[in-house]
């Protein structure tokens, strides 16, 4: 079996061998043109492994040691081109070919030296720095170091005094590496790649080197996309204005590639766009994905497919027009297409915010059993948290671990008070890489998360978990302003409104019109047409305030929660939100129950069919403790009706259930579970986390 084992391995290194040979020729003969280079990798890409970079090496190194100087400076040279063709080689296994470019570039560093050859010596410099800045195996941190400190041992020969237009390459180039360092304040770092943007485009002008300024255009708008300080909603239109300015001269017909590379991230900055309207913001996302997806296709440029599909799940994920389960599923569709592709073995950091990405979706997700969704939704969280580690990515470690808080928050299985001290331990971990004065929207996002989850605590004094929440929502509204984060603004004030209307310190009455007045600013940003969810559940709990109202005539107080509730079910229908619609009925039915305008007959009536329509949805094997609150409200209902049989079935089917679930109690640990699985806390809106 060894010998055999040893036989294929030296048939592989001969095959492999004579193809190096070939693609060397090929790449002196065609003077390094993809358009003939690229067709014969394509036929070979299963040669372009670890056993070919060992065969480039040795080759290399025997060829190079027979080669006088001028010789040895030619295979150098050749080694360098084609180390490049194979780093930007879109197809095959692409840690593979980068792994191979470095090997290239090493080998022809070693001849092409500073000393002898500085200026070819700093342009090698500058292409393996480009390889380790995209590298895929090692440490990602350590990768994005290496490809700094090789950029600037280039930009040491490539001044902007001898070789202006090489300065301004590695300037450009420097400017990614800082983009996408992990080291260091993140904040600093894109700020010094925008410096040094800036610094190229003195050059790279847009009348001496269109394409060039349109690349740097394109980098430009990708730091601006995710810059730090400045006011987002500005940085944001700067991405906007430099991704066009881009398209200007990188047409589709002109440049496909570059074309659908700014495509693709003009949909990311749509996405996340705050000013104009969202809901049109994310259809020209979503357009944006789709034309790029028509150069990036899957047999071409398969990483860049995964990617862009990748963007198109997370703005379906927001989609706010077309059927909200539907764009979930595609959602879906999307991510698990990008997982093809970005394995994690091949693409580990990809795979990871992938991973991340898809675990929003299921925590949302509308179809299918509630509580697989989220057992989903945390199983790709602690996959992604396995690549993710505080030392190595400590914002993508917090950013999953605050999406960690959200879904132990929401969990149906399992202890529902451990789950909400697990959820509060993410939140807190989370704030130990999300600061106040680093990462102030990342810290309001914690802060608002950690408010939903004190508002729901089970241990602990209820009262000190309300004030915490208070607190928690109220700092969330310190960086979350109305201007500039209108959205969020909304959301923290919606939660905001549950935790005043639940308070128990102070005085109720005051603490109820606070609730109602927050819930009417939440209202005058979420408008039915463009957030007609979050309008729906806002209308719900506005109604519940009503309802429970203390100043003002009850009978006005119950007409408005009426009111409220009906515009809810508008949105909120049995189709596409069954539990919401069921918890809706319910408060309707409750409303009526206690009706005083109209015909008494007709409001019990009316009580009556609402909770049995709640009941289509909140069974005795599903939701049993929902099951319990509103067979227990329809039998009053019906007692009230003086309907005393129906009253009777009613009232005896919630204590059956009762009896039912202290059975369960007394038997292990399936009541738990049961108990558990309630749905009535509907009425948070939270923001899922960063989806990149």
């Amino acid at each position: 079996m060894n010998e055999e084992r040893t036989y294929n391995s030296g048939k592989e290194r001969e095959a492999r061998l004579d193809f190096l040979t070939a693609v060397l020729s090929l790449t002196i003969s065609s003077q390094g043109n993809p358009q003939i280079v690229y067709p014969v990798l394509k036929a070979n890409q299963d040669k372009l492994d670890a056993t070919f970079a060992e065969v480039l090496r040795n080759w290399a190194e025997e060829s190079l040691a027979k080669a006088k100087e001028r010789q040895a400076q030619g295979i150098a040279n050749v080694i360098g081109e084609f180390s490049t063709l194979v780093l930007q080689f879109p197809l095959g296994n692409r840690a593979s070919n980068i792994e191979i470019a470095i090997v290239g570039y090493q080998i022809a560093q070693k001849v092409l030296t500073r000393k002898k050859y500085p200026a070819s010596w700093a342009v090698v410099k500058n292409t393996l720095g480009t390889a380790y800045l995209y590298r895929i195996r090692g440490n990602k941190a350590d990768n994005i170091e290496t490809a700094i400190s090789t950029y600037k041992e280039a930009l040491e020969i490539h001044t902007r005094t001898a070789f202006p237009t090489l300065w301004a390459t590695a300037q450009g180039n420097l400017g990614n590496a800082y983009r996408e360092r992990i080291r260091g304040d993140k904040a600093n770092n894109i700020e010094t790649a925008i410096s040094t943007y800036k610094a190229a485009l003195e050059i790279h002008t847009r009348t001496a080197f269109p394409r060039d300024w349109a690349m740097v255009k394109h980098n430009i708008g990708t730091a601006y996309l995710y810059r730090i300080r400045g006011d987002k909603a500005n940085n944001i239109e700067a991405a906007i204005s430099a991704f066009e300015a881009a398209l200007e001269v990188c047409t589709r017909a002109a440049s496909p590639k570059v074309w659908a590379m700014t495509k693709q991230n003009l949909g990311y900055a749509y996405s996340e766009r705050i000013r104009g309207n969202k809901a049109d913001n994310i259809e020209t996302a979503i357009s944006a994905f789709e034309e790029a997806l028509e150069i990036h296709t899957c047999t071409n440029f398969p990483q860049d497919w995964a990617i862009t599909k990748q963007g198109l799940g997370n703005v379906y994920r927001s989609r706010i027009r077309g059927n909200k389960a539907d764009n979930l599923e595609a959602a879906i569709s999307a991510f698990e297409a990008a997982l093809e592709v970005c394995t994690r073995k091949a693409f580990p950091y990809e795979w990871t915010k992938i991973q991340n990405n898809l675990g929003n979706v299921y925590r949302n997700r509308i179809r299918g059993d509630k509580a697989d969704n989220i057992e989903a939704a945390i199983s790709t969280c602690k996959a992604a948290l396995s690549v993710y580690t505080y030392n190595a990515f400590p914002q993508d470690w917090a950013k999953i671990q605050q999406n960690l808080g959200i879904f132990y928050l929401e969990r149906i299985r399992g202890d529902k008070a451990d789950n909400i001290e697990d959820a509060i331990s993410a939140c807190k971990a989370a704030l130990l890489v999300y600061a106040y004065n680093t990462f102030p929207q990342d810290w309001a996002m914690v802060k608002q998360n950690l408010g939903n989850v004190y508002s729901e605590r089970i241990r602990g004094e209820k009262a000190d978990n309300l004030e915490d929440a208070i607190s928690a929502f109220q700092e969330a509204l310190e960086v979350y302003n109305r201007e500039d984060f209108p959205q969020n603004w909304a959301g923290v004030q919606h939660n905001l409104g549950k935790a005043l209307r639940n308070r128990t310190r102070g005085e109720k009455a005051d603490n109820l019109e606070d609730a109602i007045s927050v819930y009417q600013a939440a209202l005058e940003v979420y408008n039915r047409e463009d957030f007609p969810q979050n309008w729906a559940m806002t209308q719900n709990s506005l109604g519940n305030a009503y309802f429970e109202r203390i100043r003002g005539e009850k009978a006005d107080n119950l007409e408005d929660a009426i009111s409220a509730f009906k515009m809810a079910l508008e949105i909120q229908t049995r189709e596409d939100f069954p539990q919401h619609w069921a918890a809706t009925q319910n408060n309707v039915g409750n409303a009526y129950l206690f009706r005083i305008r109209e015909e008494k007959a007709d409001n019990l009536e009316d009580a009556i069919s609402a909770y049995q329509a709640a009941l289509e949805v909140r069974t005795h094997e599903d939701f049993p403790q929902d099951y319990i609150d509103t067979s227990s409200n329809l039998g009053l209902s019906y007692r009230t009706a003086q309907k005393f049989p129906q009253a009777y079935n009613a009232s005896k089917n919630a204590i059956e259930t009762v009896e039912s679930l202290r059975e369960e109690i007394v038997s292990g640990e399936e009541a738990k579970q049961k108990l558990a699985e309630q749905s009535s806390r509907l009425d948070f809106i939270g923001n899922n986390g960063e989806s990149d």
